[in-house]
């Protein structure tokens, strides 16, 4: 009688077959996950890059600078301006540097920007030397200053009509011939007033006189 072989070596592989095909089923599950997870926190969506409209936008609200931080206010309270790249511009056109911004007219004794015109309330009138002619003007004055160089005038008023008159008395009939001779004379009545008010208030401030009104007859 033939005793029959028994084949053991096929039952022995079995057991390592299983444990290879669970450790490949597990890697699979992992790296599915990881790569599930990845996809949906949109790490393989391309950076959308920001429209003109975008830009725009964005520097409106607040530009940011190269690192992506906010960029900080200048000392008028308005964000630089900065490139596509978040590199900072220069102001002006072009990039270039503008012109230096004016002094704020809210500031302590700066009200210089201001033209202000008040109208003198009586006409002027005076002879002329040696003449029989006389000249009457109505007078306006200029300054940049504030309201105290015309409430020095109403104050003065009376002191600087007389060293007004004065110096059109001065006035003879060949200057009336002069080319220069209105803006000579009205140089002439700022420089006595702005000296009577220096002289009183420590200040003059008119800049300009100008004639509203010039006969002669």
């Amino acid at each position: 009688m033939v005793d029959e072989v028994v084949e053991a070596e096929p039952k022995a592989k079995k057991p390592i077959l299983l444990i290879v095909g669970g450790v490949v089923v597990l890697l699979v599950i992992v790296v599915g996950a990881v790569f599930g997870t990845l996809f949906a926190t949109g790490f393989f969506k391309p950076k959308a890059e920001l429209t003109a409209e975008q830009m725009l936008a964005g520097e409106a609200h607040g530009a940011a600078d190269a690192h992506g931080s906010p960029a900080k206010a200048d000392a008028h309270g308005d964000a630089p301006k900065v490139d596509a790249h978040g590199a900072p511009v220069k102001g002006g056109k072009d990039g270039k540097d503008g012109p230096p911004a004016k002094l704020s007219k809210k500031s302590p004794e700066m009200t210089r920007f201001d033209y202000s015109y008040q109208k003198l309330d009586a006409d002027f009138l005076s002879n002329l030397t040696g003449s029989r002619k006389v000249m009457s003007v109505q007078i306006a004055l200029m300054t940049r200053y504030d309201q105290r160089v015309f409430d020095n005038v109403k104050k003065h008023e009376m002191a600087l009509r007389s060293v007004i008159l004065d110096v059109m008395r001065q006035t003879v009939d060949a200057d009336l011939s002069k080319p220069d001779f209105r803006k000579d004379l009205a140089v002439r009545i700022r420089d006595v007033m702005n000296t009577l008010l220096e002289k009183y208030e420590d200040f003059g401030g008119i800049e300009e006189v100008y004639f509203t009104s010039f006969v002669t007859q």
